[in-house]
């Protein structure tokens, strides 16, 4: 078994990383979050959107009485240091209108950005351990809607963190 390799949260890579972020949205007007989402990637400096997976719809994982959830999967390159990356992610979150300081755990929410996977291209794949900062993420393995729409941009990648081969309700 490959060891992962533990990367400093506030160190800058050498070079441009592949990162991929989970994208999900459950409240208001969940089309135009997840548009901008996609948007505000693309334009952030120090982030290249490479691709996006399709959104897909899901019941909610959580408290009771939520609507279903948008959710994707974005490819991104990134210069960023992991941490400058989730602040940009979640100063994306806040142009939304999210306060992570105000809501109910696994609730609702108009905009949820999380890191998955810091560079894929290293095998076991990168390891983050900081408060607020844990990549891969956490339970990733347990979500398929986090997994079907990584495995739409890269199958192996998807394998890797769901431990066995990810196959889509069609299959």
């Amino acid at each position: 078994m490959t060891t992962a390799r533990t990367i400093d949260p506030h160190a800058k890579p050498d070079h441009p990383v592949t990162v991929f972020v989970a994208i999900g949205s459950n409240m208001g007007d969940r089309s135009a979050h997840m548009d901008h989402a996609f948007r505000a990637l693309a334009s952030t400096a120090g982030i290249r959107l490479l691709r996006q997976s399709s959104v897909h719809e899901t019941a909610p994982v959580g408290p009771p009485g939520q609507g279903p959830y948008l959710n994707a999967v974005a490819e991104i390159s990134t210069d960023l240091s992991p941490h400058a990356l989730l602040a940009a992610l979640l100063h994306i979150e806040s142009q939304r209108g999210r306060d992570r300081t105000r809501e109910v755990r696994f609730g609702p929410r108009t905009l949820d950005l999380d890191m998955l996977i810091w560079d894929a291209s290293l095998p076991g794949f990168a390891r983050i351990d900081a408060p607020g900062l844990t990549v891969p993420h956490p339970r990733m393995h347990e979500r398929p809607f986090v997994l079907l729409p990584l495995a739409e941009l890269d199958p192996e990648t998807a394998r890797r963190a769901a431990g066995s081969p990810v196959h889509f309700a069609s299959d």
